[in-house]
This record gives structure tokens, sequence and C-alpha cells, in this order.
């Protein structure tokens, strides 16, 4: 059994750490292949980014404890999994 093989979270976090300290965090995690982070909304004192992240077998409560960890919050599971980087 594969488990969870992608998930796509909007997270509210702070503008420090950056988004390659998160990125980094959440490879260092087992079974994850790749992570995207974009940063779609910015104010004054935080960041709203939409992660994308790749593997098997992911473990939804390791993820959300390296994202709160970072001063992070997911505010939803996003079902659609489209980038900025995705052209069609």
């Amino acid at each position: 059994m594969n488990g969870i093989r992608r998930i796509v979270l909007d997270i509210l976090k702070p503008h420090e750490p950056k988004i390659t300290e998160m990125a980094l965090k959440l490879t260092s995690l087992p079974n994850i292949d790749g992570v995207n982070i974009t940063v779609y909304e910015i104010d004054k004192e935080t960041e709203n980014v939409k992660v994308t992240i790749e593997g098997s077998n992911l473990d939804f409560d390791e993820i959300q404890e390296i994202v709160e960890t970072l001063g992070g919050t997911i505010q939803r599971i996003i079902e659609e999994v489209r980038t900025p980087q995705d052209r069609h």
C-alpha cells in the first residue's frame, strides 16, 4: 500500500523562516520526493503559501508538526494540484 502520494496545503506563515528553510525541513522527512512552495499573498507580517508535497506514504501529522514548528498554520487542504509551473 502506497498511502498518501500527494498533498497540497494552503499555509499561513510568518516571513521568517524563509520558504527555502520550510522546503528543506519538509524534504528531510522520510518518503518525501519533492516539495513545491508558491507564495501567493504577502502582507505586513505573514505570507500565504501553497505547498505541494509528493512522495509515498506521506505522514500528514509529521508534515503538520514541521509547519507548526516553523510558525505556520495549515489553513486547508487543497484538492487542486496545479502549480504556476504547470503550463498546459
